[in-house]
């Protein structure tokens, strides 16, 4: 990266590393890039599932000048959320609940989008230039944009790969008129290496650097809202939110270090909650436990799927009592459904018994076909 003291971009950068900014880069955002067409094929075979906004902004993702028509130049910011320990150690604990490490935290929303405006208002002040800000929440594409800046490269499990860093970077952009000297690119290190893809339990990338959203964990407890299918049920372990093991497996990740953000630190409720607590939340219970956290966005019924099939992979019929069967009654048809496969997955002889009970009062037809279909 460009370091001449008294630069525009060397002040630039001195800037964001003094606000907490890991790492910062610059690139041109008028130039044509495959990432767009990337993305256009990604859509086109489906492999977004259920995410309908990828479609509904394809064409405003596939460039940023398609975003911004002024846009000169992206500013890349980088922030380590790297983990105190090995996330797929906590794979272990069966009765306690996975949950991604960026999730275990503060909002990272917050604290980032709080800095770039501090650093784009200082930039904008000192160069005249005018500038916007991004968080991941607009359509965007800032993994191709970090990595054509050289804060590392995207890797075969198409995250984002840095050599300082390993796998663990929240990224943030501004975009600006301003005609500024761009950094390198990152070259691709991965190598042979096919860590990342071995590892998935749920065979999610077809090939290297590609990425079927719809077998990813990741997608499926967070960002599917239906009933998750049995194929992927006893590969989601106790994973409640999120998936890390194609990140945490990467050897990269002996170069990284532990965030330096406390307010990205685990919380420790958040850290590896226990199951049963987990399923005694109600509405108001769930909105306490995840207040300031990314998990909130899932609800109080997404999450409870979750962690009835995580307590159906535990092996552990104690929790059917406690735990599964007051969920055999939800108002939510996928908290029911649920239910019913972790009752069949844990005791059997006392699902045939609620299944006499249950099924000629139940309506809804998914629900029906889980009872149903356990045991058959």
């Amino acid at each position: 990266m460009t370091q001449e003291t008294g630069t525009l971009e060397a002040r630039l950068k001195r800037d964001a590393l003094a606000l907490g900014f890991a790492d910062c880069a610059i690139c041109r955002a008028d130039e044509p890039w495959q990432a767009g067409e990337r993305l256009e094929a990604f859509v086109e075979e489906g492999r977004h599932g259920e995410m309908d906004w990828m479609e509904a902004t394809l064409k405003r993702r596939k460039t940023p000048q398609a975003m911004w028509e002024g846009a000169r130049s992206a500013i890349m910011l980088a922030v380590n959320y790297g983990p105190d320990t090995n996330p797929l150690e906590t794979l272990e604990h069966k009765t306690l609940g996975n949950i991604s490490v960026y999730a275990r935290g503060g909002d990272y929303h917050d604290l980032i989008k709080k800095r770039l405006k501090q650093l784009a208002r200082a930039f904008a002040e000192e160069s005249g230039a005018e500038v916007k800000v991004f968080v991941d929440t607009a359509p965007l594409m800032e993994k191709p944009l970090a990595a054509k800046a050289g804060l590392g490269w995207q890797g075969k499990h198409t995250n984002l790969l840095s050599r300082t860093f390993g796998n663990w970077l929240f990224l943030g952009a501004i975009l600006t008129d301003a005609e500024l000297t761009p950094d390198e690119a990152e070259t691709d290190h991965c190598g042979s290496c096919t860590a990342c893809l071995d590892v998935c339990p749920t065979k999610a990338f077809p090939a290297p650097y590609q990425l079927d959203a719809r077998r990813c964990i990741s997608y499926l407890t967070i960002e599917y809202p239906g009933h998750i299918p049995h194929e992927f049920r006893a590969a989601m372990g106790n994973r409640i939110y999120g998936c890390d093991d194609c990140l945490a497996i990467c050897p990269w990740n002996k170069f990284a270090s532990r965030s330096a953000e406390q307010k990205l630190w685990a919380r420790a409720e958040l850290k590896l909650p226990e199951l049963s607590d987990l399923a005694a939340l109600d509405d108001a219970s769930f909105r306490e436990v995840f207040a300031g956290s990314p998990v909130k966005r899932t609800g109080r019924n997404r999450m409870l799927r979750n962690v009835l099939i995580a307590i159906g992979n535990s092996g552990e019929p104690s929790l059917v009592d406690q735990s599964v069967i007051p969920h055999l009654g939800d108002e939510a048809a996928i908290v029911r459904a649920a239910a019913i496969w972790a009752l069949g997955r844990l005791d059997k002889t006392r699902f045939a018994a609620e299944k006499a009970d249950r099924l000629e009062l139940e309506h809804d037809e998914d629900v029906r076909g889980e009872w149903q279909a356990v045991n058959q």
